[in-house]
């Protein structure tokens, strides 16, 4: 059986709020649970920035890691 689950790359957020977010430290030396938080937001390497629809889970992922990130813009 095929499968059917449909591929989605480079999926834009939708037309709502947005939040881009920065990466400003390493997780080095820290938990494991925050390195897969930064993986979840996209984030993987210093500078790098994503932008991210403005919901309440993803608002709990970057108050979790909110020493290593930086809320760089608020789209309302």
């Amino acid at each position: 059986m095929a499968d059917r689950r449909e591929k989605t790359p480079g999926r834009k957020p939708a037309a709502g709020k947005t939040v881009t977010v920065e990466q400003i430290a390493s997780p080095n030396r820290r938990p494991a649970a925050q390195e897969q938080t930064l993986v979840g937001l996209g984030l993987n390497k210093l500078h790098r920035k994503r932008t991210l629809e403005d919901t309440p889970a993803v608002r709990g992922m970057i108050n979790k890691v909110k020493h290593l990130v930086r809320v760089v813009d608020e789209k309302a």
